[in-house]
């Protein structure tokens, strides 16, 4: 699959997850929405390529001779990085359900 089709695919998950958001924090995260898309596909490609090629390098007269590939450390980078932009965006979420269960305490 093209990275540019898993971006679009993520970005569309992302945006439907915060449909029910306030306008004002919809138009906060969306920076957000777009790293979290973009590191989500960049981690799409990266981890076709290790799927193929492992994410170390062996001597091959010497297994205990290693090398970690360059695309095994970003992709870790990455995915670090896309963990802590997913939590921050789940916090907005979390943030939205604690104030719509307070609306509902006036009721009860």
């Amino acid at each position: 699959m093209l990275k540019q089709i898993v971006y679009e695919e993520e970005f569309a998950k992302l945006i439907e997850i915060f449909a029910d958001i306030d306008e004002s924090k919809k138009r906060l995260v969306e920076g957000l929405i777009q790293d979290a898309a973009f590191l989500y596909a960049e981690n799409y490609e990266i981890k076709e390529k290790l799927n193929k090629t492992g994410m170390i390098k062996y001597h091959p007269d010497n297994l205990t001779l290693q090398k970690p590939l360059p695309a095994a450390a970003q992709y870790l980078k990455n995915l670090n990085s896309y963990a802590v932009v997913i939590r921050t965006l789940n916090g907005v979420l979390l943030k939205k359900e604690v104030n719509d269960d307070e609306d509902m305490d006036e009721f009860e």
